[in-house]
C-alpha cells in the first residue's frame, strides 16, 4: 500500500511539473528572449502589416489579429509547441494569447509591454 501512495504521489508530482511548463506566460523581454532561446518555438506579430513593416522580432510572422482569416492563419501553426506572441504595448497580444488558448494551443508565451518594452529594453527590431 506504501509503494501505491508514493507511486501514485510521484505521478502526480511529474503531472505537476509538466504543468507549470504548459500555460500561458505573460513575461518581461528578458524573459522573452531568454525562453526563445531555449525553446524556438513559433513567434507570432499581432500588429497591422504596416507596423510589422516599420520593424518586427527576428523570425516573427505577421498575423495580424483583426484580419478575418486569423483564427485559419494561427489554425496552421503547431498547436504542441510554444507560441509566443507579442504587439506594440500588449493589449492585443492579450487578446490573440485568448483566441490561442480557445483554439487549443498548450503553451503560450506573451511579451508584456509588446515591442514598446521590447526596445526600451535595448532590444533591437529588425526592418
Amino acid at each position: 500500500m506504501k509503494k501505491l501512495i508514493c507511486l501514485l504521489l510521484l505521478t502526480l508530482t511529474i503531472i505537476s511539473c509538466e504543468a507549470q511548463q504548459r500555460g500561458t506566460e505573460l513575461v518581461s523581454p528578458k524573459q522573452f528572449s531568454e525562453a526563445m532561446a531555449k525553446d524556438k518555438g513559433q513567434l507570432i506579430d499581432v500588429r497591422t502589416p504596416k507596423e510589422y513593416n516599420a520593424g518586427h522580432l527576428e523570425g516573427a510572422a505577421n498575423i495580424h489579429l483583426y484580419d478575418q482569416d486569423f483564427n485559419e492563419r494561427i489554425n496552421k501553426l503547431d498547436k504542441k509547441k510554444t507560441v509566443y506572441v507579442y504587439c506594440k504595448a500588449g493589449g492585443r497580444s492579450a487578446d490573440a494569447v485568448e483566441s490561442l488558448k480557445l483554439n487549443g494551443f498548450q503553451h503560450i508565451v506573451e511579451l508584456d509591454g509588446g515591442t514598446d518594452a521590447w526596445t526600451e529594453a535595448g532590444k533591437p527590431l529588425k526592418q
